[in-house]
């Protein structure tokens, strides 16, 4: 596979000698959800750091810069689908230091994570 002159097309060759050409060019829209993806691995990463259970219920409190903050509230409903968490948080703010995730292109993470108590039946 090669990328094409302007860079967002690759060549792909297939086993029978014909060939496929991609349009490999990212949206800001594809790039929100890809960023969105990374912060469900790095919630379930925490959710198992910090012994909880496959199927308990969370709050997540989440830290990004502002690029990364737009694209965990575009995506909240799957952050929260996807990580059991009916309660998400998003915080703009710097994140440094140890425990911090990278997401997306460059963006960091700040993920913390508590066991909701279980409804009243």
């Amino acid at each position: 596979a090669s990328g094409g002159a302007d860079g967002g097309n690759a060549l792909g060759l297939l086993a029978d000698g014909g060939f496929a050409i991609l349009d490999v060019r990212t949206t800001p829209e594809l790039e929100a959800e890809g960023l969105a993806r990374d912060i469900v691995r790095a919630v379930q990463e925490s959710r198992k750091a910090a012994g909880l259970e496959v199927g308990d219920r969370i709050r997540l409190d989440l830290t990004l810069d502002a690029a990364g903050a737009a694209a965990a509230e575009a995506h909240r409903d799957l952050i929260g689908r996807e990580t059991l968490a009916p309660e998400v948080l998003v915080t703009v703010g710097e994140v440094d230091g140890d425990g911090a995730h990278k997401v997306g292109d460059g963006s960091r993470l700040l993920v913390s994570v508590a066991k909701l108590a279980e409804a009243v039946r």
